[in-house]
């Protein structure tokens, strides 16, 4: 029997202000793969403040702002083969996700396991930015499907 590696998620805490469990993190990502059926994928998991992600979103995309959650993927361009089970980055603002969360009336884990599930979806191909109605759509209903799945027992539903 072939014995298969160990999935790597890597989680990088780049901010002081709020404390987070990156065990719970990792945990929340197995879920995800789990549902979305891809659970031997590698990512890399970056949570920083709204300096640092402004400074991301205007290098990276010409967007002089800070955001929410930036999503970079492995699987695209020239060298997007090289490792298929390496999906790629998401950063997430805990700066940002804090805002979101009061307006969203969600605890701020609740914030950061929805910017996860988007990130997550934008590395598999999921657009809802230039791109069709449907399409942003079918993103908007695998983010509440996903999130509601994962927080069934908390009676939280998006």
């Amino acid at each position: 029997m072939e014995k298969k590696t160990p999935m790597k998620i890597q989680v990088e805490n780049r901010q002081a202000q709020i404390k987070i469990n990156r065990k719970k993190l990792r945990n929340t990502v197995l879920k995800i793969f789990k549902i979305l059926d891809c659970p031997e994928n590698e990512i890399s998991i970056c949570l920083t403040d709204d300096k640092n992600i402004k400074q991301l979103n205007k290098e990276y995309l010409g967007k002089d702002k800070a955001t929410n959650v930036l999503s970079f993927s492995l699987q695209e361009g020239e060298y997007g083969t090289i490792n298929p089970l390496a999906l790629g980055d998401v950063v997430i603002s805990v700066d940002t996700a804090q805002k979101d969360a009061k307006k969203g009336h969600l605890t701020l884990e609740q914030e950061i396991d929805f910017l996860l599930i988007h990130g997550i979806l934008h590395l598999l191909g999921y657009e809802h930015e230039n791109t069709s109605d449907q399409e942003t759509k079918k993103m908007r209903r695998k983010e509440k499907e996903i999130f509601n799945i994962i927080h069934v027992r908390d009676k939280i539903f998006i």
